[in-house]
């Protein structure tokens, strides 16, 4: 099938669906699975092969998501439903000052970034999102958009990331110069997108009801019973369970990286260190803190953490298919098909990676993805650069990897779901914030290439 064919096929795909979402208000679990169905007929999938493709599509995202978005789910409720979310909220914003608060919590999620996934790190964090809100009496979206535009930023600028460690390998760009100018772009990069987000905000957007029911905004009847936030945890428990399973994370990164291959103990710490395990670990303390030594029975303590699992039920099925529409798009050859478009076209090369990997994330939608093509068809281009060059190369490729989140990426429904945005109103906020992340980390490599 002809380029020019392919590319048709993925913007009539991708309008379809926001056609279903937006105006035929169509579930977008639903809409996702009918319209990659049709786009992969239309592409030329052999029909025996196309429930085998979404089946895969639906796997490669629900392997790495379900688990923790149904722990983080659960370790959540009880945060919320014993008063902690409010009691840490409470004294943060005493300590602050209303003013602050977003700025500071901006910077530790700019912090808690750099070891720990972006969706992992955002859905721990969840809760606490939703805990400030209620204090504040404001949509989690203030403090929500900021923290997960500089989490996503940094995962997809500095290692040990998967997208940047690999791009690194693929244009042989050394590591250590990749995480110095990486971390020196990525903090006025954080700033920019602290900023936009702020503007983006000014707007009150309408929240969904299941986000409403988590702020305990939506009826009377969402409130927990009044015995069970009798003496909330104090704030230092609540910062202690959220901060334990990144903690954990991160002493898994770290011993990958400082350890010897085959060491008992890195072994070890990589298991611990999984995010299924951290946050089992943070579970299992939040059952004790919150349940057991407050006089919770058992049969409640499970009602309670059962409660978390239909709203996490939501997140995970549109996450998954939101997986098969991305799935879809790269078997099919698009993301294929528009690079070989844009380096037919002679760009510079700085210029060159950053447009290619923006295409290739807004075609098919995954940063990883998008970063690695780039840099495997970029390969051959980089011979004769220095190593500071080969670093600018590798970072604008990455940059590009980081805007245009929209419908094909599983990130983009992450992000909505949790902050109870419609499709239409993530477009405008978090595809809007992503990419004017994208350009700004962009520019900042394009000047800093122009210098050297």
């Amino acid at each position: 099938m002809s380029t020019t064919m392919l590319l048709f096929i993925a913007l009539a795909g991708v309008m379809l669906l926001l056609l279903l979402v937006i105006k035929a208000k169509v579930q977008p679990f639903i809409a996702l699975l009918a319209v990659s169905l049709l786009v992969a007929l239309a592409a030329g999938i052999p029909t025996g092969e196309v429930m085998g493709v979404m089946t895969a599509g639906m796997g490669g995202v629900l392997g790495s998501v379900t688990i923790i978005i149904g722990l983080g789910a659960m370790l959540g409720r009880m945060i919320e439903h014993s008063g902690g979310a409010e009691s840490l909220a409470q004294r943060f914003s005493q300590a602050l000052g209303p003013k602050r608060t977003v700025a500071a919590l901006t910077m530790a999620a700019f912090i808690l970034g750099i070891p720990v996934f972006f969706d992992v790190g955002f859905i721990i964090l969840a809760p606490i999102i939703y805990g400030f809100a209620k204090v504040a009496k404001v949509s989690p979206l203030k403090f929500g958009l900021p923290m997960a535009g500089v989490m996503l930023t940094v995962h997809v600028a500095l290692p040990p990331h998967p997208g940047p460690v690999a791009a690194a390998g693929l244009l042989g760009s050394d590591i250590g110069w990749l995480t110095i100018i990486g971390l020196a772009i990525c903090v006025p990069v954080g700033i920019i997108g602290y900023f936009v987000a702020g503007y983006l905000n000014r707007k009150a957007y309408p929240l969904s009801i299941e986000v409403l029911e988590q702020l305990q905004l939506a009826t009377p009847e969402s409130n927990a019973p009044i015995s069970d936030r009798l003496n909330p945890p104090s704030a230092g428990l609540i910062a202690a369970l959220i901060i334990i399973p990144i903690a954990i994370i991160m002493s898994g990164t770290v011993s990958a990286t400082l350890l010897e291959p085959g060491s008992d103990l890195r072994d070890a710490l990589s298991l611990l260190g999984a995010p299924a395990v951290a946050l089992m670990i943070a579970l299992a303390l939040a059952y004790y803190f919150l349940a057991v030594r407050r006089g919770w029975s058992l049969q409640h303590t499970s009602d309670v953490m059962g409660a978390a699992l239909p709203t996490a039920a939501v997140v995970i099925l549109v996450t998954g298919a939101g997986g098969v529409f991305g799935k879809v798009l790269v078997e099919s050859g698009v993301g294929k098909a528009l690079a070989e478009v844009l380096t037919t076209i002679g760009l510079p090369l700085i210029p060159a990676a950053f447009i290619i990997s923006l295409a290739l994330r807004a075609s098919q939608g995954s940063a990883t993805v998008a970063i690695l093509t780039t840099g495997g068809l970029l390969s051959e281009a980089v011979g004769g650069l220095n190593h500071l060059q080969l670093v600018l190369v590798t970072l604008a490729t990455c940059f590009g990897g980081l805007g245009l989140s929209h419908v094909n990426d599983s990130g983009f429904w992450i992000v909505t779901k949790y902050l109870g945005l419609s499709v239409a109103d993530g477009l405008k906020t978090w595809t809007v914030l992503t990419t004017v992340l994208s350009v700004s980390g962009f520019l900042f490599t394009w000047l800093l290439w122009l210098l050297i």
